[in-house]
């Protein structure tokens, strides 16, 4: 009876640690972390701003199209006399004293002195000395600076999830280990309780043995803290509440792809360097801007009279009026031949950033891809000192009973092997990083489960 409660008890348990936690491949959490990043989310925000921004610039070409009102106040009517009317014809003096006899001393008002003018005027620009252009050039490099961002922020994000999970797969990996280790050491230290009752073995022995498994359950609550804290770190990027149970497991490949190829990729498809061009683009858009500035300006602009004061002025003014101005820059203190001379030197800096940049990309991609073969070599590497340390397990527990060897040699050789494990799940680690850091580099995150196959292929 006591046996079938445990038995529940633990099933129960089982149970409630499978329903909280939730089971996630490295492909499923990407996807989270695309719709669901912040970061993410708010590069995105950016392009969509830089897109209607250039949108707007297109509206350049359009015409303005303005209605104003105004009120003015005079400080008296404007009036025209007889006389100054006479005054301001060209006739002979006899003429003139006729016409002042027959309109005497009238007087004519032109406008009152409250004036209301409403109109509606039209600005349309023809030709601006590539201004225009110019303006929408660099909108649209601004918009590929945003995209590119984007991308870079995707592609960092892609490196840090990698960290998160796969330091999760990692430290379970050290809690089986260290798991092991403790069920390892609990064995051991059962049979040297037996043997020093026996009188086989002295007491010091069997504190070895009673310290050696107190030492492997503190490391083993150590291990599982960090992975409680590594599962936070998780959970926390991918905005989850719940305990996270990482599905893909730590792998390593035999081989990879020429180093070259990795290289050719993110040469050419590397968003920090598209991002470099757009800035370029940016330059280069200002240079035409500034040498527009020496040209003239011509437009079409027109004015249609809506409403005016009831008065002699607004009834001989006509309704409306159009026309084409020309604007000629003839003396500029805005310092235009420097501000040319300044955008290109804002280009020539832009193609040495990318120059340099194509040299530490190359640099940073071999140093990754060496790191990766590294990796690989001391995986494999270590395959052999696994079976030599369990060997030794054996070897030295049997010479224990047989009082041949030592509690701590038992205890050495436990964790000996533990440390090779850890070794060999550090060295697996260290290339998942490496290549998950290639493939962003090469624009490649796609091929992220052809090498999971691969390496299943290769057990």
């Amino acid at each position: 009876m006591l046996k079938f409660t445990r038995l529940s008890v633990l099933l129960t348990t089982l149970l409630s640690l499978s329903v909280s936690a939730k089971s996630v491949d490295f492909d499923s959490a990407w996807k989270n972390v695309l719709n669901n990043h912040n970061g993410i989310a708010a590069e995105r925000a950016n392009v969509q701003r830089q897109e209607s921004l250039a949108s707007g610039t297109s509206d350049l070409n359009l015409p303005s199209v303005t209605l104003s009102a105004n009120y003015t106040y005079l400080d008296d009517d404007v009036t025209v006399s007889g006389q100054q009317i006479i005054d301001s014809t060209n006739t002979n003096q006899a003429v003139a004293g006729i016409l002042d006899q027959l309109i005497g001393p009238v007087t004519s008002t032109l406008t009152e002195r409250d004036i209301f003018t409403s109109s509606i005027r039209a600005i349309w620009p023809i030709f601006t000395g590539g201004r225009i252009s110019a303006a929408e050039s660099a909108a649209e490099g601004k918009t590929d600076e945003a995209r590119s961002q984007l991308k870079m922020k995707q592609q960092a994000s892609y490196e840090d999830l990698a960290k998160y999970y796969f330091s999760v797969v990692l430290a379970n990996e050290v809690v089986k280990t260290y798991s092991e280790v403790e069920q390892g050491l609990a064995k051991h230290r059962d049979n040297a309780v037996k043997l020093q009752q026996q009188g086989q073995i002295a007491k010091v022995e069997r504190l070895q043995a009673d310290a050696a498994y107190d030492k492997a359950k503190v490391d083993l609550r150590k291990a599982q803290q960090n992975s409680d804290i590594a599962s936070a770190a998780l959970r926390s990027m991918l905005q989850m509440n719940e305990n996270i149970t990482p599905e893909t497991p730590l792998f390593i490949n035999q081989k990879l792809p020429e180093m070259t190829d990795f290289i050719d990729n993110t040469l050419a498809t590397y968003p920090g360097l598209d991002l470099l061009d757009a800035k370029e683009k940016q330059a280069s858009s200002l240079i035409k801007a500034e040498k527009g500035s020496y040209y003239p300006e011509v437009y079409l602009y027109g004015n249609y009279n809506l409403y005016e004061s009831d008065s002699l002025s607004a009834e001989i003014a006509p309704d409306w009026m159009v026309g084409v101005g020309v604007n000629v820059p003839l003396l500029d203190n805005k310092g235009r031949s420097e501000k040319v001379a300044a955008a290109h030197s804002a280009v020539q800096q832009v193609q040495y950033l990318k120059k340099q940049a194509k040299e530490d990309l190359s640099l940073l991609v071999e140093k990754t891809y060496r790191e990766a073969l590294q990796a690989i070599d001391e995986y494999y590497g270590l395959a052999s000192s696994i079976a030599l340390a369990q060997e030794n397990i054996f070897l030295r527990e049997k010479g224990f009973k047989q009082g041949l060897s030592t509690s701590l040699d038992v205890v050495d050789a436990e964790l000996y092997l533990a440390s090779i494990k850890t070794q060999r799940s550090l060295a697996s680690f260290n290339y998942m990083i490496s290549l998950v850091k290639l493939l962003a580099l090469s624009d490649e995150t796609d091929t992220f489960v052809q090498y999971q196959l691969q390496a299943r292929e290769g057990k």
